[in-house]
């Protein structure tokens, strides 16, 4: 699994226009796991299985995680099919 970061999470909730607790909620995890994953800009400090949990739903969701590149690691919107 690549890494995500806080603020891709914070950004990808932002481009879904959900809250905190919606994203807790569609990935079954806590309103405390996914705050303390965006109060770092890099890699949260929660469990491997949280964060896999909070990245797979937010790409079920519809986001791209955009890894660093020379521009910055980032999220968009998948190219629909």
């Amino acid at each position: 699994m690549s890494e995500i970061t806080g603020a891709q999470i914070r950004a990808s909730r932002a481009l879904l226009r959900w809250t905190a607790e919606d994203l807790a909620k569609a990935a079954s995890t806590g309103v405390m796991t996914i705050r303390r994953a965006e109060a770092e800009d890099g890699r949260p400090s929660i469990t491997a299985a949280n964060l896999k949990l909070i990245k797979m739903t937010l790409e079920d969701a519809g986001i791209e995680f955009i890894p660093e590149n020379g521009g910055g690691a980032g999220v968009r919107f998948k190219k629909p099919r």
